[in-house]
């Protein structure tokens, strides 16, 4: 019997010895050699042995835009809408040989109705008559009909830019090339509406 309580009163002790270490920090580390556990951290503007040049602080990638910074092809002022309207003409359309009308080329409309169908159909539907599945839905109302306004590629243009009335802007979306892409498929639309 004394045995079984020395053996007993030995594995409490152990177990109270055992217990006493800081739970909080690993005992034991695999792959200590490595910077998993033990990152090295860079001064911003200090020595580092990661580039050629051996400052820690990199350059932004090249087309890296600063947050707030999205560069606009021109401001919104007030009245940007009606100069944009009279004044802003495609630079996508290009003479064709014995031709004095500047055209699109097919394979431009073909991506302009692409674009179309990601980003205009749920709201302006497939034949541009504002009657898109979430106006059908009723989860957007007032959306209008091409052949019911008096717009030009610059106005649409501006509007794919900027925004307008519930539409928001789709230049975080559309380079300035894909935006008149997407203007000529409207006015082809607008065109075929009105016939």
């Amino acid at each position: 019997m004394k045995s079984v309580v020395k053996i007993i009163t030995v594995l409490v002790v152990v177990v109270a010895l055992s217990s006493c270490q800081d739970k909080r920090s690993r005992q034991v580390q695999y792959m200590a050699d490595t910077d998993m556990y033990t990152p090295v951290g860079y001064e911003t503007y200090g020595e580092s042995t990661i580039g050629a040049d051996s400052i820690s602080a990199r350059l932004p990638v090249a087309g890296t835009i600063a947050r707030g910074n999205v560069p606009y092809d021109y401001p919104d002022t007030p009245n940007a809408l009606l100069v944009a309207k009279d004044s802003l003409f495609s630079p996508i359309k290009v003479m064709a040989p014995n031709d004095s009308i500047r055209r699109v080329s097919k394979a431009n409309l073909e991506q302009g109705k692409y674009l179309y169908g990601i980003y205009c159909v749920a709201c302006h539907g497939t034949k541009g008559d504002g009657q898109g599945p979430l106006v059908m839905n009723e989860k957007f109302l007032g959306v209008p009909n091409y052949k019911d306004r008096d717009i030009t590629e610059g106005s649409i243009y501006h509007v794919l830019m900027y925004g307008k009335g519930i539409m928001g802007s789709h230049s975080s979306q559309l380079s300035a090339t894909e935006r008149w892409q997407v203007v000529h498929h409207v006015e082809k639309l607008r065109t075929d509406l009105l016939k």
